[in-house]
Parts: structure tokens; C-alpha cells; sequence
């Protein structure tokens, strides 16, 4: 293993950590054919039968609704950080999975049902997953992307890299597109790092609102994959992510869920991060680490309760993680996140971690101001 590792690390030292001059040096990738996945509902969808069947419910809801998955939650990212641009972060353009990327965690009847749809309007699932005559395209994007990303840290060109990517991967399942999810980006990615860049062990984290089924269901068996998911549990979509689905066979063990309530927070998600993740990784030593990074788990997507402080937190906790196991190669994913507002500045709070800011402990944020007014008001109170 050791020797793998050194083999294919170029840009690192011989001890697997980053040279100084690339230290928090974070690549973001951003691709403007993501945006032509956009599904109208004004359109006619193919198949009628579930057409009639979608829109019946749709009709149901009493109010106008719009795709929410929608090319505007990548544009928004980018006009932020272009506003408040993040130092050390540089920008590059995707590149689009092939079909034996694609069929390393997809079937090949699947691969091609998805195909056939290039150019057309269709739903894919009754949950509303659909495809607009852009999406097949902007799906292979999405996954290619998030191969780009793991190969920018394999080689040495970033230690940390971002693949800001749309439409989101982790409902996608073998053979069914689900939850928005067409093609599993962080599972192809996974796959690529083991398949031809010689990363034995990976480690998936991830942190959005809603249980990765797809990801579960593609590694459920695989003793070289650790998937730890943090998630709203259920009867919240999907439904699945419960403590008792642990993996089968070898990968026993492998496979770890942390369902939490409605309510639950920074605290939660920090505690479990520390508890449960760290001790799980420090034990099954990946060679790289990806994040399932979805951003729906801020209040303003009315899921769950954590803040831009708990997202720069848990970066922190992944990235000191990342040097301790694996020379400090770590990649994220960009998954959900509905609000353009939380999830522009979710992004930002990650980045800034990655290129070197320390992160904040959360709750903390205007203790010095109480403190500072306590000392200036306490005079009038004591005599």
C-alpha cells in the first residue's frame, strides 16, 4: 500500500503530505453545461401514462409548481464567490463521464434507458425526478466533474478540490434515477479513484439533509468502501438510512447511518462527526475522502438546524482527518440545497476552511460583543 501510495501521488513528499507551497491550494470545478439540465413543467413529458399520473398529483398541491432542482442553484454559487471571492480557490472547467465511468456503479440497460432520453422531456421517477433535452448531457457532465476533482487531488494539483455540480448524484441507484439524481457522481468518482488511480480504501461522507440510498445501495456490499451518512431520519425522503442498515457480507460495518430529528443542529452533526466518524476512519485508513456535500441541512431549507459556522466545523474536522489518513486529499460534491441564499454561503463556508481560514466554533459568534458590553455596563450595576 505504501508503495502504491507514493507511486501515484505526484506533488506530494515522500512522508504523503502536501509541499508547503500547495498547502490550502483548493480547485473549484464549474461547468456551464450543468446548466442545460432544466425540466419545464409547461412541456409535454414522456411517458404519458406518467405524465397524466405526476401532473394529477402536482394539480393536488393547489399552488404553481416549478422543478426545484433548477440550473440557478449553480449560478448562484458562482456570482457569490465572485462577490466575495474566496483566496487560494481557483476555477476550472469539467469534462463529461464516459459510459465505462458511468457503468462502474451503473448497469448498462440503465445506462441506456438514460441515453435514449438525450433530447427529449421524460420523468423518471413518480417522485418528479425528470430530464429536460439538455440533462443527459448535463448528468455525464456532473459525474465527470466529480472524477476531475478527485484526479486534481490524486495528482497533486490541489490538496482539497470542490466539484460544484449539478443535477445532485447521491438518490441516484443502479438501475433508477431518483430524488433529482440521474448518475451517482460521488459514487462514479469513487469508483474511478479505485479503479485506475490505485486508492484501495474510500471513505464517502455524507452530510445532506435527505439518506444517500443510491450511494448505500451501490457500496452496500463492499468492504473498500466506508460510507458514514448524517441525514433527517425517517419517514423523511427517502425513507431509508436506518442505524440497523449496516452493509451485508464483507462489507458488514462498512456502511454507517446517523438518522437524527427534525430539530437537531450544530451539536448533533459535531458530536456524531467526532464520536462516530473520526473513530470509524481512523480505523478503516482511506486513501481519500469525499464529501457528499449538500447544503439542505441549514435552516432556510426548513429540514434540519445547522449554520454556516457548523458547515465550516465539520470541514475542519474532514480536513485535519484527510492529513492525519490520506496526505490530506479530500474532494466534495456538491449534492442538495434549495435555498440560493444558504447554499451560496454554505459553499463559501466550506471553501474558506479548505483554503486555510480556521473554522469558528459554532454558537460562539457574539460572546466577545456580550462580553465586552458586560464589562462596560458592570460599573453601573456594582456602585
Amino acid at each position: 500500500m505504501l508503495g502504491r501510495r507514493a507511486h501515484l501521488q505526484p506533488g506530494l513528499d515522500h512522508q504523503g503530505a502536501p509541499a508547503v507551497s500547495d498547502q490550502n491550494r483548493v480547485i473549484a470545478f464549474y461547468d456551464e453545461r450543468m446548466l442545460a439540465h432544466e425540466p419545464d413543467i409547461e412541456a409535454p413529458f414522456l411517458p404519458g401514462r406518467m405524465d397524466t399520473r405526476i401532473r394529477s398529483l402536482l394539480s393536488g398541491l393547489g399552488v404553481p409548481w416549478k422543478y426545484p432542482e433548477h440550473p440557478a442553484r449553480l449560478t448562484a454559487i458562482r456570482h457569490f464567490l465572485e462577490l466575495e471571492p474566496v483566496p487560494g480557490v481557483t476555477f476550472e472547467a469539467g469534462v463529461a463521464a464516459t459510459r465505462e465511468q458511468l457503468a462502474r456503479v451503473h448497469t448498462l440497460s440503465y445506462l441506456d434507458s438514460i441515453f435514449q432520453l438525450r433530447g427529449k422531456s421524460a420523468w423518471l421517477d413518480v417522485d418528479t425526478t425528470a430530464v429536460s433535452p439538455g440533462s443527459v448531457e448535463a448528468a455525464e457532465v456532473a459525474a465527470g466533474t466529480a472524477i476531475a476533482a478527485v484526479e486534481a487531488v490524486i495528482e497533486g494539483r490541489a490538496e482539497s478540490s470542490f466539484a460544484l455540480v449539478r443535477p445532485p448524484g447521491h438518490h441516484a441507484e443502479p438501475v433508477r434515477a431518483r430524488g433529482f439524481c440521474l448518475f451517482n457522481n460521488v459514487a462514479v468518482a469513487a469508483a474511478h479513484a479505485q479503479a485506475i488511480l490505485g486508492c484501495e480504501r474510500v471513505m464517502i461522507v455524507d452530510w445532506d439533509a435527505h439518506h444517500g440510498n443510491g450511494t448505500q445501495d451501490i457500496f452496500w456490499a463492499d468492504p473498500d468502501v466506508l460510507l458514514f451518512d448524517i441525514h433527517r431520519g425517517a419517514p423523511f425522503y427517502p425513507g431509508t438510512g436506518s442505524l440497523e442498515e449496516v452493509g451485508v457480507g464483507l462489507g458488514d460495518g462498512t456502511n454507517v447511518n446517523v438518522p437524527l430529528p427534525a430539530d437537531a443542529g450544530d451539536a448533533a452533526y459535531l458530536k456524531a462527526f467526532r464520536e462516530i466518524l473520526v473513530p470509524a476512519a481512523k480505523c478503516f485508513r482511506p486513501d481519500l475522502i469525499l464529501v457528499s456535500a449538500g447544503f439542505d441541512p441549514h435552516s432556510h431549507d426548513l429540514a434540519l438546524n445547522v449554520s454556516y459556522d457548523g458547515f465550516a466545523a465539520m470541514t475542519g474536522i474532514l480536513q485535519a482527518l484527510a492529513r492525519e489518513q490520506c496526505g490530506g486529499r479530500l474532494v466534495f460534491v456538491l449534492e442538495g440545497g434549495y435555498n440560493l441564499i444558504s447554499l451560496s454561503r454554505g459553499v463559501s463556508a466550506v471553501l474558506r476552511v479548505l483554503a486555510g481560514e480556521a473554522p469558528p466554533e459554532p454558537g460562539q459568534r457574539g460572546i466577545a460583543e456580550v462580553e465586552a458590553a458586560a464589562a462596560f455596563h458592570r460599573g453601573a450595576f456594582l456602585g
